[in-house]
């Protein structure tokens, strides 16, 4: 026997997870923008990355954990959990007094964040029918792409217009507001499994993540080269970590991440498939504002808006692959996605110093359109033929796989890009110029760039724009990297009950996995 959410309380349910989802998914580029105004206020330049990191490492490291306690303990009360960890860990922020302090702060935001996001995504499976599940994962994977874009924006806006403390202290009054709409509007039932919560494996994933956060951060940094023993330490206990976490889950009686998934060829395609996107989501987001900002000497907030383009077919193309998921095969509808893909990181292979803004914009919507497909169909794809208990773990599962493609993705563009344009500043300008630029940042300070003679200038940009080409022709082989993994997903479709695999009206007969079973999880 099963019960429905009401309407209403569906849609209720429905705007406080999108709006705690867009507070979570923004926070990770939020901060680009305004990080020259905070280490100008605050100070630790040599700090700033962690900025970043910190909030990703403890996000990624969350995301199996709690997917894994919803699982067990229901989602409710861990999506509450997550959500005062994320809105205290953003007061604190506000109010640091260094850079230190900060990074601690965005550690407990990541905290947070990394609840929020796998468990939002499971309740929308838990409450709508099959039938209706493309439609609500697509709105929700365009929340998710648009919160990619719009994180630089905001914190333009409010670093130009109001104050940098204010792009963490906006999230408390939403916060609040999502908080008292779940509280109030979203039930679950009380018949929760009785589970151990594996706390030796979860040592072992957090210490494996962070051996390999800190080596892909500092290598070839601040004197740490990539062959130097730290790097190679840091790499090496990764290894072992991972190893032994692998080894201490399949002895274990409750894994975190059940090993036994990865045998389904459908759910170990839809996770490979996500850390190729994330890696190449993050390559758009990230260089072409580096192009507009360095390359046509544009502002930050202009370098932001070339972005809206992405945005907006990232969310189109997100409600229409979930439209079309009830039709389709995740293979057909992700192929042509991946060829959207393909397209755009082959244009923006060629970009140069004297490609106009106009064609950027073109490739940019073609890769949203590529990507934002994915957004609503891999989610559903790699819930086929999942028992209901391990729906939490499998979502938070997709999300972790994409946030850590992100990643490594844009820890190793980012060695290709450096690399490449100081090959291009050594051997296009005076050493004395080439000190002051170091690995490039001085080419968007216009101080730095009245010292560099015409010519010699427009040589240097010439070599930015051919490193940011550079990082997308490395993309390719990323891209088709996903289209082989595509092509491994098989002619999986979403069955829905009452319909045969045909899509004709059946029996009624579902199996295990698509049946709403909203019995199970709220009432």
């Amino acid at each position: 026997m099963s019960t429905e959410v009401k309407k209403g309380n569906q849609t209720l349910i429905v705007t406080g997870l999108m709006l705690a989802l867009l507070l979570a998914a923004l926070d990770q580029t939020i901060v680009s923008t305004a990080m020259p105004t905070i280490v100008k206020e605050l100070g630790g330049l040599d700090k700033f990355v962690w900025v970043f990191s910190a909030y990703m490492i403890a996000s990624v490291a969350g995301m199996p954990i709690f997917g894994k306690l919803s699982d067990m303990f229901g989602r409710k009360r861990f999506f509450m959990f997550g959500l005062i960890v994320f809105m205290a860990g953003s007061a604190l922020c506000g109010l640091a007094q260094d850079m230190t302090q900060l990074i601690i702060y965005r550690a407990i935001q990541g905290i947070g964040g990394g609840a929020l996001m796998p468990i939002i995504f499971t309740i929308v499976f838990d409450i709508f029918p099959p039938e209706k599940r493309g439609k609500m994962q697509g709105l929700f994977g365009a929340v998710f792409g648009i919160s990619g874009v719009m994180g630089p924006l905001a914190g333009s806006f409010f670093t130009d217009y109001v104050d940098w403390t204010w792009i963490f202290y906006i999230n408390l009054p939403l916060g609040v507001i999502s908080f008292f709409i779940i509280l109030t509007a979203y039930h679950e039932s009380k018949d929760s499994q009785k589970q151990q919560i594996n706390w030796i494996g979860t040592i072992l994933m957090i210490a494996s993540i962070l051996f390999l956060m800190f080596a892909l951060e500092l290598g070839g940094k601040d004197g740490y080269g990539w062959d130097s023993w730290p790097i190679i330490g840091m790499f090496a206990g990764f290894v072992v970590l991972l190893a032994l976490f692998l080894w201490q889950q399949t002895i274990a009686k409750e894994p975190i991440i059940p090993l036994g998934l990865f045998k389904n060829k459908l759910f170990r395609s839809c996770m490979a498939v996500g850390f190729f996107y994330g890696a190449l989501m993050i390559a758009g987001a990230t260089y072409i504002p580096l192009f507009i900002q360095g390359v046509f000497e544009g502002s930050a907030t202009s370098a932001g808006f070339v972005l809206m383009p992405l945005m907006f077919s990232n969310v189109v193309s997100s409600i229409v692959g979930g439209r079309l998921i009830n039709k389709f095969s995740y293979r057909a509808i992700l192929s042509v996605s991946v060829a959207f893909v393909l397209l755009s990181v082959i244009l923006l292979s060629t970009i140069t110093i004297d490609t106009s803004k106009t064609l950027i914009t073109l490739y940019m919507v073609i890769m949203g359109l590529g990507i934002g497909a994915s957004f609503s169909t891999i989610p559903i794809a790699a819930l086929t033929n999942i028992p209901f208990h391990q729906r939490g773990t499998v979502n938070s599962l997709n999300t972790f796989f994409r946030t850590i493609g992100s990643a490594i993705g844009v820890t190793i563009y980012g060695t290709l890009q450096s690399r490449h344009l100081q090959d291009a500043i050594q051997s296009k300008i005076d050493p004395a110029f080439a000190e002051k630029l170091g690995d490039g940042r001085g080419l968007l300070q216009p101080e730095v760039r009245e010292m560099i003679p015409a010519n010699a200038l427009h040589e240097l940009l010439s070599g930015l724009a051919d490193s940011i080409a550079y990082v997308f022709q490395w993309s390719i082989v990323i891209a088709a990297f996903a289209a082989v993994f595509i092509f491994l997903m098989g002619n999986a479709r979403l069955e829905v009950p009452g319909k045969t695999k045909g899509g004709k009206e059946g029996d009624g007969h579902v199996d295990q996995a698509s049946h709403p079973r909203t019995a199970d999880g709220v009432r």
